[in-house]
């Protein structure tokens, strides 16, 4: 699988590509912030609105295919702090594997991904949110991340039902001094 970090002007020009991914990911059943039907016009259109948080550096984007110029078959986000006092930790946010691409193993490396920047960046505090019983759950898990609770009816699923969310969080093994601790 090939992985590439997006800059902003590589999200945007892959907004369409993403765009299918978001909307096979919806119809697929996850729940990761949008109602079905999901138009692949209106999720090209939410990656782009996401181009001037790369830029500023708040937001770190990674896209997998199998081979250059194949289709976008995954992502994974970091939510970076913007703050003083959260310097140390990042947000895991929307890791997405397309249906066809599912049980290779895309999501596990995506993941990794996302902590092994997280770690070189000093961040020793990463966490996300995932709906409770969810295929999502059981990766991340299985890679090391710790289920807080869980909220009930905290995000409607694509279909509009009110589902409840499990918290995780994880240490990501870094031997970097977090700029909270220097």
């Amino acid at each position: 699988m090939n992985t590439v970090r997006l800059d902003a002007a590589l999200l945007h020009g892959l907004s369409g590509e993403l765009g299918d991914l978001l909307a096979d990911t919806v119809a697929g059943g996850a729940s990761v912030g949008f109602l079905a039907p999901l138009g692949r016009t209106e999720a090209a259109a939410w990656w782009r609105e996401r181009c001037e948080a790369v830029a500023a550096g708040r937001l770190a984007v990674w896209a997998a295919r199998e081979e250059p110029g194949c289709r976008v078959l995954g992502t994974v986000s970091l939510a970076l702090p913007d703050k003083p006092n959260s310097a140390h930790r990042a947000e895991l946010v929307k890791l997405m594997v397309h249906r066809a691409a599912r049980g290779r193993g895309l999501g596990r490396a995506l993941l990794a991904v996302a902590e092994e920047e997280a770690a070189a960046r000093g961040i020793t505090l990463l966490h996300l949110d995932t709906e409770t019983g969810s295929p999502a759950e059981h990766l991340y898990r299985s890679s090391g991340w710790t289920a807080v609770g869980a909220i009930p009816d905290y995000a409607a699923d694509p279909a509009g039902v009110l589902r409840p969310t499990t918290i995780y969080y994880k240490r990501p093994a870094t031997g970097a001094i977090s700029p909270a601790t220097r």
